[in-house]
């Protein structure tokens, strides 16, 4: 049941922290996960990625090889971080900050921070937006799970925000075409 993430963008998009509580979840759930990471020198902006990988079987070696699904929040990302996506994986692209999507059979565009913005208020909830669209779109954890999983993570000033975040991202998934 092995399946592999990678979850990227620029640093300040907080992937890093969607990845963490991702595999958090999984855990909670009694699978196995690994969780990775790296990005640029740059505090924001930067290059950055995160990977998870999550399986019901021990994990020997916690580096993605072959993901299944790659999530671009920009275009950088996008190209940079997509090119050992398998052929039956799947492309999570941020549709406005993707605009010149890689040719890939199958790609989900949401419009990812623009949701976060117009619907929770501020682009920095779009990590959580992509986290819910992602649970949905893998079916690795349960969606409470992944609430719990939320709540444990963030601010407590900031869980109804992220709660929120996390509906709109479940949602939207649920209406994109792969």
């Amino acid at each position: 049941m092995r399946k592999q993430l990678r979850l990227s963008g620029s640093g300040g998009q907080g992937v890093i922290t969607a990845a963490i509580i991702f595999a958090e979840a999984a855990v909670a759930e009694g699978k196995n996960a690994a969780q990775s990471q790296s990005y640029g020198p740059e505090a924001r902006g930067g290059a950055s990625k995160s990977e998870v990988i999550i399986d019901t079987e021990p994990i020997f070696h916690p580096h993605v090889t072959r993901p299944d699904v790659v999530l671009a929040m920009t275009q950088k990302a996008a190209d940079k971080y997509y090119s050992d996506l398998g052929p039956e994986g799947l492309l999570v692209l941020d549709e406005q900050l993707v605009p010149e999507p890689p040719d890939f059979p199958r790609t989900v565009r949401i419009p990812i921070t623009k949701l976060a913005i117009e619907e929770v208020g501020k682009p920095l909830f779009a990590n959580i937006v992509a986290l819910g669209a992602m649970v949905r779109l893998t079916g690795l954890v349960d969606f409470e799970t992944i609430k719990q999983s939320v709540a444990r993570r963030v601010p407590p000033k900031t869980v109804e925000q992220n709660m929120k975040a996390l509906q709109i991202g479940w949602d939207a998934a649920a209406q994109a075409e792969v």
